[in-house]
């Protein structure tokens, strides 16, 4: 990624033209930051940033993150808004500046009451999703981003390391949660990736579970870490699961089951490759299994600034994957009231294969609690 602001602006006026529409425009997120190389937040105060197919960009910009703003050396038509005065006239004055009659937009990011503050500005304004368009330059990683991935799973790895070492019977999920929080700061995290899923139990079996603090864990639990650091903006998601103090045949087998489904993916995974390919591979192994009834989630999803990013590991998505993008592996089994297994790399696609950019061991751990 070039380090101009306006090198930065013409890929997504390019965007613009290519879509056959008059602008682009972004709002706080990772197109933002990506754009102006440097983040802000998304809150109830509008923050646009319109990047014409022809012609100068043109921002509305609460008049509090004036000051941030000039940093990011912006050198084109801002139409700033106060809380007091509210925000509708400064729409109209961008409108009008900027004289188009068709804007993309990024359907996941952009809020409803954007898009109607610009058309109660506009009437006839032509609004549509170009959320994969817009999104696309993100899928492949620059060096410098793949340096600061690396950054972040390395931090999120040596916490994991140092949680699983402090792991004791009789601790809440909560207590666990709480030491590798602090472990993720302590190894330099700049914040966390998202609410860190620690699970055990039965509590494992849920994909997306919350640390319990009235379960305390026992020998024979599956013990599921889903976490990450971020780290320069952007962020890891790793997961691993372990057992404390023994492990079933079935759980033995379970989690045997998943490795060999995450490693096929692996060894399907080179530049060019779909991620419906990827995820057949993977999902494949976990059917052809006597576990195939406790498949509950996709293959995985890319991985950067935001945590899910395109592309999305699934069947039925045929887009080629090319080099530079950085995607999570992670299959799992999960059986609701008994236990579930996830294990889950985060993944860079090479010319001539793959990079596991998670290093920490996948072999079945057992922790002597």
């Amino acid at each position: 990624m070039s380090n101009s602001l306006n090198d930065r602006l013409k890929a997504y006026a390019d965007i613009a033209a290519e879509l056959s529409v008059d602008a682009v425009a972004l709002v706080p997120g990772p197109n933002f930051t990506r754009a102006v190389d440097h983040a802000f937040m998304s809150h109830e105060r509008p923050f646009v940033l319109v990047i014409p197919a022809r012609g100068p960009a043109a921002a509305l910009v609460p008049n509090l993150e004036l000051g941030s703003w000039e940093l990011v050396g912006f050198d084109s038509a801002v139409f700033d808004w106060r809380d007091q005065t509210g925000y509708d006239d400064a729409f109209a004055a961008l409108t009008q500046h900027l004289n188009i009659t068709s804007l993309a937009v990024e359907g996941q990011v952009m809020r409803v009451f954007v898009h109607h503050a610009l058309k109660k500005a506009q009437p006839n304004l032509e609004i549509i999703d170009a959320e994969r368009e817009i999104s696309a330059p993100r899928m492949i990683k620059t060096d410098s981003e793949i340096a600061a991935l690396q950054e972040a799973i390395d931090i999120s790895e040596r916490a994991l390391r140092a949680t699983l070492d402090s792991v004791k019977l009789g601790q809440t999920e909560k207590e666990i949660e709480q030491k590798l929080v602090q472990m993720l700061f302590a190894e330099g995290a700049d914040d966390l990736s998202f609410s860190p899923i620690v699970a055990a139990g039965d509590g494992s079996a849920r994909p997306h579970a919350k640390a319990r603090s009235d379960y305390r864990v026992k020998a024979g639990d599956a013990l599921l870490f889903d976490f990450g650091a971020r780290k320069h903006g952007f962020a890891a998601d790793i997961t691993r699961t372990v057992f404390l103090g023994h492990v079933s045949d079935e759980g033995r087998d379970v989690y045997d089951t998943v490795l060999r489904a995450n490693l096929a993916g692996l060894d399907a995974t080179c530049a060019g490759v779909t991620a419906h390919e990827i995820d057949d591979v993977v999902t494949g192994v976990l059917e052809a299994s006597p576990y195939a009834d406790r498949i509950r989630t996709k293959t995985g999803h890319g991985l950067g600034r935001d945590v899910h990013e395109a592309p999305y590991i699934m069947r039925g998505n045929h887009m080629s994957l090319p080099a530079g993008t950085v995607y999570t592996n992670e299959p799992g089994l999960y059986e609701i009231g008994n236990f579930g297994v996830r294990i889950e790399d985060d993944v860079l696609i090479t010319e001539d294969g793959y990079k596991s950019l998670t290093n920490f061991p996948k072999e079945l751990m057992v922790l002597p609690c």
